[in-house]
């Protein structure tokens, strides 16, 4: 070994005297891992993340006001688990120490972390420790954000948000659109009731996933939102995410992260009311089923009944998610998780507002207008599971393989009204209508394997991760025909009631369209430490993808299959340890995208490349409770699909090369013992192949932030105010909206250790907007109050 390996590097929380690391080490010999002497000692209030062993410590360190120390080296690559309650140093520390292999000791103030000594156990001793592999795999279950390998936010060389339950709770967020709103460089195009596209740095984000896995989405859409309580975090990746997406482009990628099982039994139910006759009940609840804790399961059940502030729009959807998980063997950990959603829209917006008049000018309608009829609805059904196999080849190494299988039903009476001469009369008429009758089923599977772990090599300790995975999704549209009397019958003019336009005589149901996609990848990513400082990220991403057949918004090509295609995908990041407290990194990454939309003789575009250069810094403040992020980022679209025109009835596009540049800032965490604050910065530039502005509906400018705080003299009364602005957008030929900002305000009060109230009111301001520019216009929601009432179980 080095000689620079040979002194071990010590990491204090704040500085050590020599006499407190005296005491620190006599403790350690003079005393058991779990003696104390004196008076009990008496307990103090906890609250630490889950994060990193190292930052836990420091933060524990701080809240009990501890002079603690460990060697760095032995809390490296280790993580803890959320830790919070009234809590002696004792209780704390070995909740957080809990399957790290390490120990403490603590004489009064003075603390040192080592690791534990091997101890001589009874044969049912050892018997009872091989059977609780899980509960550690339970307490310190973390994301792999965008690289697949565990590593803290501010050890990625991206840009990474994250949006925690509790947060969406405290600021009413059910909705997964509306988290993403708050969320740093993230837009959200909302351009119908039922459907949005979601942009970061320029482009549309063309994956979310469900841990890590997922596959894209077509034309960029999302039908529906996720209830965000099935979520414990919302992880969003901004630029290319090669190593984790397969496909993509250099937008970002959205990651919801499942709730799985907890090690003790705990729950809370939620009960909300409020504007537009919003009715709902939400139940989350975990049980450990087995007396040595190797079986747990959770279950989590939501119904919401609400009207909207758009005529006659009514959105009823019920979500049943459950999943177990339990210990195989003496090494193996086996889950299976199962999700139901059944989701029905009245009155639902196909399509959106035609705000622009033919003689120039915009109109301005009341936020309820809506192109809808009594009898359009929007049901989907879908039913999802995934099972999970986790096996620990020794303290180091892990093999994981996953099957997620998806089967969703969509049903639809839609009427979509438009101008074919691109706007309004001066007597707001100028509207027909087409009506439109389906019934869609997706079917999608997907397998995963990957080994994981970390290897000694030149006396230090690097990371890897090497995974195969196959995915292949089907879809198939059946339509309802009609007499063709029912087709582009003159509207009256706008706004018009729900009566307007007469329901055709649906036929029986025909097969229309269909089409599917394989997916298979090979990648390998691994972390070296060349120094103690300076860490480089490799990785490599190879694709075979597979399509035939028509695309889910797409029309019938006349090539409905063609060559696969085969790429792979560098990836390349550097970190370099500035300061204790100061990081600077560098990324570099590419990635394919095949996409939907066709040319001018109806076939399909070729994959669109995406690359994406990053340099940043991150940096820890107030004991590493804040963390601040400031990116430089560009990113180059080659090939991209940009509308071109018209050929007959249908859309054509022709490849582009677009670019966007510009910059990110972020700061997220603790000011404060009991204040949060979460606030970020994104300007951007975006230019086409001639140099000029492209995506005028895209703000080159926005503004977010989150901060609530517990109000002094009132410890249990907590405000909130989450604001956010963007810069003016429009649209050629339709609708234009300025510069505006919207705010969303709560205040909790917690009337007893289990039972607390919340009231969130959104846009506080009553601020009219106008969203979904890039696809048409509707406006955003007027002020609306709510009430919950939450208690745990």
């Amino acid at each position: 070994m080095r000689a620079a390996q040979q002194t071990k590097r010590f990491t204090p929380a704040r500085r050590v005297s020599a006499t407190a690391l005296a005491v620190a080490l006599a403790a350690v010999l003079a005393a058991p891992v779990h003696a104390q002497s004196g008076a009990a000692p008496a307990p103090v209030s906890i609250d630490i993340p889950a994060q990193s062993l190292g930052r836990a410590l420091n933060e524990l360190a701080r809240q009990a006001n501890l002079q603690l120390s460990f060697p760095a080296e032995l809390v490296a690559g280790k993580t803890a688990p959320a830790v919070s309650g009234q809590l002696t140093t004792r209780q704390a520390l070995d909740r957080l120490l809990a399957g790290s292999e390490l120990e403490a000791s603590v004489n009064g103030d003075a603390v040192l972390v080592r690791k534990a000594a091997p101890a001589q156990r009874s044969s049912a001793e050892e018997k009872e420790l091989a059977a609780v592999v899980v509960t550690n795999l339970r307490e310190n279950r973390i994301s792999k954000g965008a690289t697949g390998l565990p590593m803290d936010i501010k050890e990625t060389p991206q840009s990474i948000t994250t949006f925690t339950s509790e947060e969406m709770r405290d600021y009413g967020v059910n909705e997964s659109n509306r988290a993403l709103e708050m969320v740093t460089g993230i837009n959200v195009e909302q351009y119908e009731t039922n459907r949005a596209t979601f942009n970061s740095r320029g482009f549309e984000i063309q994956l979310t996933q469900i841990d890590g896995l997922g596959m894209t989405n077509s034309w960029g859409t999302v039908v529906g939102q996720q209830d965000t309580f099935l979520f414990d975090k919302i992880e969003v990746i901004r630029g290319a995410n090669a190593l984790l997406t397969g496909v993509g482009n250099s937008s970002g990628t959205i990651n919801y992260v499942r709730k799985r099982p907890t090690n003790k039994d705990e729950g809370e139910i939620e009960v909300k009311a409020g504007a537009h006759d919003m009715k709902r009940v939400a139940l989350d609840y975990n049980k450990v089923l087995t007396e040595d804790r190797t079986v747990a399961g959770r279950i989590v059940l939501i119904h919401q009944d609400t009207d909207s502030h758009i005529r006659d729009l009514n959105d009823r959807n019920t979500t049943l998610y459950g999943v177990i998980d339990s210990q195989i063997g003496s090494s193996g950990v086996l889950t299976f998780g199962l999700t139901h959603q059944d989701a029905r829209q009245k009155s639902p917006m196909w399509g959106s507002l035609t705000l622009n008049y033919l003689d120039g000018g915009l109109a301005k309608f009341r936020t309820s207008s809506s192109t809808s009829q009594d009898w359009a609805y929007w049901n989907t059904k879908s039913t999802s599971a995934f099972l999970e196999y986790t096996h620990y080849l020794n303290d180091n190494w892990e093999g994981k393989l996953t099957y997620n299988r998806r089967h969703a039903e969509e049903q639809t009476r839609l009427l979509y009204a438009y101008s074919p001469a691109g706007g309004l009369n001066a007597d707001n008429t100028g509207l027909i209508g087409w009506p439109y009758g389906s019934y869609t089923t997706t079917d999608s599977d997907l397998i995963d394997a990957n080994l994981s772990g970390k290897f000694d090599l030149f006396g230090r300790q690097h990371e890897l991760i090497v995974g195969l995975s196959h995915s292949v999704e089907e879809t198939d549209t059946d339509i309802y025909p009609f007499d063709a009397s029912y087709m582009l019958l003159p509207l009256p003019a706008f706004p018009y009631g729900g009566d307007a336009y007469p329901e055709p005589n649906w036929g029986k149901r025909t097969s229309d369209s269909g089409g599917k996609q394989g997916l298979t990848r090979l990648y390998v990513a691994s972390r070296l430490a060349l120094t103690d400082r300076l860490r480089v990220l490799l990785g490599l991403n190879s694709v075979k993808l597979s399509r035939e057949g028509n695309a889910r918004y797409g029309s019938v090509t006349t090539k409905t299959e063609y060559p696969d295609t085969r790429k792979s995908s560098p990836y390349l990041g550097f970190t370099y340890d500035l300061t204790s407290n100061l990081l600077g990194y560098a990324s570099y990454s590419e990635i394919f995208q095949n996409q939907d939309q066709k040319d001018f003789n109806g076939v399909y575009l070729d994959p669109m490349k995406g690359v994406n250069h990053e340099v940043g810094l991150k940096a820890d403040w107030l004991d590493k409770r804040l963390l601040t992020t400031f990116a430089l980022f560009r990113a180059k679209q080659e090939g991209l699909a940009t509308y071109a025109g018209m050929n007959g009835s249908d859309y054509y596009y022709v490849p582009q090369d677009v670019k966007s540049k510009g910059f990110e800032f972020e700061a997220s965490g603790r000011i404060g013992r009991d204040s949060r604050l979460a606030f970020g910065f994104t300007r951007l530039k975006l230019t086409g192949p001639d140099g000029e502005d492209i995506y005028e509906w895209v703000p080159r400018t926005t503004a977010k932030l989150r901060f609530d705080t517990s109000v002094p003299g009132l410890p249990d009364l907590r405000l909130g105010l989450a604001t956010r602005w963007q810069s003016d957008v429009h649209k050629e030929g339709g609708a234009r909206q300025d510069s505006y900002f919207v705010s969303d305000a709560f205040a909790t009060y917690q009337l007893s250790k289990d039972f607390s109230a919340r009231l969130n009111v959104h846009n506080l301001f009553n601020k009219k907007y106008v969203i979904g520019i890039a696809y048409g216009a509707l406006y955003g929601e007027p002020r609306g109050a709510y009430i919950s009432l939450d208690y745990k179980l």
